[in-house]
């Protein structure tokens, strides 16, 4: 990753301006698919298809031999924390998230997803913690803002 064109796209985020935040966040998104060039794309979108398809076990091998073949492609572990998430196993979903901000720090989605997990598994402080986490990175990010309220008010 061009780590120069992802700060700048970073700072992006931060930016009042809807569209500039907009148009930043989806270049990133696009450079973390493509990270790992075509054959990581095209394993991402074989899983994708398959977990529409409600073909979720094939989604997860699928995922599971892209992690195992390329273990730094923070986007295959993003897709399976994903399907974990969506078929309700959280601890696993976790497990993923952590993996992804292992390699990719500022990976917000991620963030997001630790913290909806947290909230699902009822530990809302560790959930507002990473919704802030994921804040820090996209302060406008109404979502988060919106999750870290619900949270604050599970805890009262």
């Amino acid at each position: 990753m061009d780590s120069l064109s992802i700060n700048s796209l970073l700072e992006d985020l931060k930016n009042p301006d809807a569209t500039v935040r907009e148009q930043a966040t989806r270049k990133i998104w696009r450079i973390w698919f493509q990270q790992k060039g075509i054959y990581g794309l095209e394993k991402i979108d074989h899983s994708q298809k398959l977990l529409d398809a409600g073909e979720t076990a094939d989604a997860e091998k699928v995922l599971t031999q892209l992690v195992n073949e390329q273990p730094d492609f923070a986007e295959a572990w993003n897709r399976r924390a994903f399907l974990y998430y969506s078929i309700g196993n959280y601890q696993k979903s976790l497990a993923d998230c952590r993996m992804v901000v292992q390699i990719n720090s500022v990976h917000f989605g991620a963030l997001h997803g630790m913290g909806l997990c947290y909230a699902a598994l009822g530990d809302y402080g560790e959930a507002i913690k990473a919704f802030q986490r994921a804040l820090k990175i996209q302060p406008y990010s109404l979502v988060n803002q919106k999750l870290i309220l619900e949270c604050t008010l599970r805890l009262s």
